[in-house]
């Protein structure tokens, strides 16, 4: 194949899609550019694995530290595992695309995106999206796209709030809104939102700017490039559907039985007599052979593989005929009846805040633990690097859905579900300047049926306030599904279970305040999303929103007024930066004297703000009067308590404070004439002085004899003496 490009200017930069140079070989290949980042994404369709009853679509993204003339850390100085910005970016890549698929399709792809440049402002995960789909349309896998994803961020401009189409890294600074967008052309598939309150009408119109703006060009782009290359018949290959008389026979056997099933409320009752009308319907008509040849029992397990596919596709257009038609949910609520919830705080003790909440059958517990700057998160990668101070870690144990499963770390779909979480009560948090605690949450699902990120949000807000974090609002999220049937009614549910979400068309999360929402995330089996069935949708769970909000105010209403007696007490203190030196002391000498003195732990930034942290508040404070005392700037005229720390013939040099001395001259000393220094101080005393003088130096002169004449005097100010730096 020859070299073939095409490009358009997009958000006031190039973007252009190359393919036919590199990676030959690849089913499909492009190299996508934007300004100076660049990402080559390789696409593969090969034959499906045998007994592979799932569509094993695998989507990897990794950054190549290389791109931004980086090293690795580590002793190997070589990428390993992805991390959590490449994880989620995986998960954007998969979710528009893995439903453009057929039913039944099980042939294997592969996605893999590299970075090979990145330019530091214009982040590579939203093109990395868009060019997989790009190399998904070179190959000949059925793939029903093209899928095109943007970044809408909003900023204030001399013009007002005005949406920008993928900000650079430095706008997003200045953004109150990180939208990313994916869709086709029949409309919106994938939505991730991180937001500081905006409102659902403002929300709408940024959905309505990056499809119109970005995604409508750049699938325009994606069709050009696939007729330049010329395009590839689409094989279909052998789709994994029951046969006819199978699915005939599962219907004949199990439909009537199906209905009164999926009308039982208990999700675990309802499991159970579920599986057993299963596993009866196999023995009685699908079982293996015994007595028969090798050809009779394969193609009999095979029919009874087609048996369980044709079964679960029962229990799916069952559930959705009972809800479309008899508006009849799994549990017996209502269309728009939210789960019971429950709610409660302070479960333990040592912990700085936490909080149980339950919703139907979904219970989260929430731990929040805060911390000092020492306890930020230091994130490296291809931008910039920079410290988290809030973080919030999600664990989905095997126990929480009955199960017994391999115990392991974090995967895809824990830090997925933890990133929403996080992303949603981001916007509550209060400004550094007023509560500069580094602040993380534990989300443990200890009972799960749908919406456990959503239950994160609503325990992770009540475990704040628990903390005594002074948040701006209270923040819960709700889910919202979809159900059509053949004829094309659609009706929509809120706060689904996990069968609705399994066998509904969507999942569609908002978490947000009474003022706003503050997060999204949206995962579509259907086709796409117009806007006015969107703007319906924020309504909904809008609604449902700001119900939730108040059951759990009647629980917490509000942060508590202080923070837990096991945390960690902040001070802060500006002092000038020129002083930063003197403060730490040679080899770090005076900082750790402090310290050891006090018990506190002082920490000092380079613009001159001074954390001063100490599980006790006396503590603390010791701390701020030493380095403030240390810092400060002398004046005249100002009165201290000082330690004699050398004499000399001409006079006593005196500590005002630990690393700043003065000199009092000896005919300062006392009243008349002194003859030596050492007949009025020695080394050790302790003697009050007062300023007399600070020379350009910065050379203090003191004076004794001043104090002395004003106790003499008629009516000498008392309280001067007692002026301390």
């Amino acid at each position: 194949m020859k070299e073939i490009f095409v490009e358009r200017e997009i958000g006031g930069r190039m973007l252009r899609f190359e393919t036919g140079k590199v990676a030959k070989l690849a089913s499909g290949s492009i190299i996508a550019r934007y300004a100076d980042s660049a990402v080559l994404c390789t696409a593969m369709r090969a034959n499906p694995r045998p007994g592979l009853d799932f569509f094993p679509l695998q989507c990897d993204y990794r950054e190549r530290l290389a791109a931004a003339g980086k090293f690795p850390g580590g002793f190997r100085k070589r990428e390993g595992a992805p991390g959590e910005k490449e994880v989620l970016t995986m998960r954007m890549i998969d979710r528009p695309i893995r439903p453009l698929f057929p039913d039944g399709f099980i042939d294997e792809v592969q996605i893999q995106c590299w970075v090979m440049s990145h330019d530091g402002q214009n982040d590579t995960d939203v093109l990395a999206c868009t060019g997989a789909s790009a190399a998904l349309c070179l190959t000949d896998a059925p793939f029903e796209g093209p899928v095109a994803t943007v970044r809408v961020g909003r900023i204030v401009t001399d013009d007002g709030e005005q949406f920008v189409l993928n900000p650079t890294q430095a706008q997003m600074e200045y953004s109150d809104l990180d939208l990313v967008l994916s869709g086709h052309s029949d409309g919106v598939n994938m939505i991730e939102v991180g937001a500081a309150e905006i409102t659902e009408a403002d929300m709408l119109k940024a959905i309505e700017f990056g499809y119109e703006e970005g995604i409508k060009p750049i699938l325009e782009m994606q069709v050009e490039l696939m007729e330049k290359a010329g395009t590839t018949e689409k094989r279909q290959g052998n789709l994994s559907v029951p046969p006819q008389e199978v699915w005939d026979a599962v219907v004949e056997y199990a439909g009537a039985e199906m209905k009164e099933l999926r009308r039982i409320n208990g999700k675990q009752d309802r499991s159970e007599k579920i599986g057993e009308l299963r596993t009866r319907m196999i023995e009685e008509k699908f079982s293996l052979p015994t007595d028969s040849s090798y050809g009779e029992y394969k193609a009999a397990e095979e029919r009874q593989s087609h048996a369980r596919d044709a079964f679960r596709t029962l229990e799916k257009k069952t559930t959705r005929a009972l809800v479309v038609d008899e508006g009849i949910r799994a549990d017996g609520r209502a269309i728009d009846e939210t789960r019971t919830i429950e709610s409660e705080v302070s479960l333990f003790s040592r912990a700085h805040g936490s909080a149980l909440f339950q919703r139907g059958e979904t219970q989260s517990i929430v731990s929040c633990v805060l911390g000092t700057g020492r306890d930020e998160q230091i994130v490296d990668g291809l931008m910039p690097e920079y410290a988290k101070k809030f973080y919030l870690h999600y664990n989905f144990p095997p126990f929480c859905v009955g199960e017994a499963g391999r115990i392991m770390g974090p995967g895809r779909r824990e830090i997925g579900h933890g990133a929403l979480a996080e992303r949603s009560l981001m916007g509550i948090l209060p400004d550094i300047e007023t509560f500069p605690y580094t602040l993380r949450l534990v989300s443990d699902i200890t009972e799960s049926n749908g919406s456990s990120s959503m239950a994160s949000v609503c325990g992770g807000c009540l475990a704040l306030m628990d903390a005594g974090v002074p948040i701006k609002a209270t923040c819960a999220g709700i889910s919202v599904g979809r159900f059509s049937n053949d004829e094309g009614k659609i009706v929509r549910v809120t706060d689904i279970i996990g069968e609705e979400d399994f066998f509904g068309d969507m999942d569609f999360k908002v978490s947000g305040t009474r003022e706003g929402i503050t997060g999204i995330q949206l995962d579509l089996k259907a086709r796409g999303l117009w806007f006015e069935e969107i703007e319906s949708i924020f309504e909904q769970a809008r609604t449902a929103r700001i119900q939730i909000i108040e059951r759990m105010e009647t629980c917490l209403p509000k942060p508590r007024e202080d923070i837990s007696l096991y945390a960690p007490r902040l001070i802060q203190v500006v002092i000038d930066p020129d002083k930063i030196g003197k403060l730490i002391g040679p080899g770090g000498k005076t900082i750790r004297s402090i310290q050891e003195r006090t018990g506190a732990t002082v920490d000092v930034d380079n613009d001159g703000t001074v954390t001063i942290s100490s599980l006790g508040g006396e503590a603390g404070m010791a701390a701020q009067a030493e380095v403030e005392a240390l810092c400060a700037n002398i004046k005249v005229g100002t009165i201290y308590e000082g330690k004699v720390v050398s004499t000399k013939d001409f006079g006593a040099f005196v500590e005002l404070v630990p690393g700043t001395d003065g000199m009092c001259h000896i005919s300062e000393l006392d009243n008349g004439f002194v003859k030596s220094v050492d007949d009025v101080v020695k080394v050790g005393d302790t003697i009050k002085v007062k300023v007399i003088n600070v020379d350009d130096t910065g050379r203090i002169k003191l004076s004794r004899k001043a104090l002395l004449q004003d106790e003499s005097g008629d009516g000498a100010d008392k309280a001067e003496e007692a002026v301390k730096a």
